[in-house]
């Protein structure tokens, strides 16, 4: 392949102008909460659309990106989603997770009920790709496979946060029944399900997951 390089598009902003739009984003993502109580409403197909292919922007190992998005509307795909889902979550709960696990979780309030995946508009089942390229159809190694995808899912997040909606991430394990209903290959891994929607009304979050560590904390500047 012909190594064609391209100028970069960067336009320099005024520090005082970074330093603003620093503050301002920081502002608005900590507002970014995780929901299980979500409405019915519609949202436009665009926004979700959008918001993916702002996903697709994130970087990748050897730029392949090793990612699938499918899209699940409201319809009975969803009830058999919910079901599976919920069937995995119950075992989870009941014979998988250590003791220390479920004091863990216990302030969050969560259990094996996911009315959520029946209830949103949309639910976003991710995928990893083991193998692929650059263009649809290729059949080469993939690399970073997880933190490519892992980089894609925060922008997925971020992009739906910033259009509006609120999301949960859900991780069931295994995941063999997302591949399942929505009919993707084998060479695939379920990564993640997104849900996304409106909040309910009414709708609350755990005090316990305002809790977040300050820079002190989570960061060390080395001179």
């Amino acid at each position: 392949m012909t190594d064609t390089r391209l100028p970069l598009e960067f336009t320099e902003k005024p520090l005082d102008d970074m330093t603003a739009e620093a503050e301002a984003f920081y502002a608005d993502i900590k507002k970014r909460r995780t929901v299980r109580e979500f409405s019915g409403r519609d949202v436009p197909r665009e926004i979700i659309e959008n918001a993916i292919l702002a996903a697709g922007t994130a970087p990748s190992g050897a730029n392949h990106q090793p990612w699938f998005f499918s899209v699940l509307g409201k319809g009975p795909l969803r009830t058999k989603l919910r079901e599976a889902a919920e069937a995995e979550e119950r075992a989870f709960y009941q014979e998988k997770a250590s003791q220390e696990w479920l004091d863990a979780l216990e302030p969050l309030g969560t259990d094996d009920h996911k009315p959520y995946l029946e209830i949103a508009p949309w639910i976003i089942a991710v995928f990893a790709q083991r193998r692929g390229g650059v263009t649809a159809g290729e059949n080469k190694k993939n690399y970073y496979v997880s933190e490519s995808v892992g980089i894609a899912c925060g922008m997925l997040l971020t992009a739906l946060h910033r259009a509006g909606l609120v999301t949960l991430t859900h991780t069931p394990n295994p995941m063999t029944f997302v591949s399942e209903i929505c009919n993707r290959p084998k060479d695939e891994k379920p990564y993640m399900l997104i849900v996304a929607g409106y909040p309910a009304d009414g709708a609350t979050v755990p005090e316990h997951a305002l809790i977040k560590k300050p820079l002190s904390d989570i960061a060390e500047f080395i001179e």
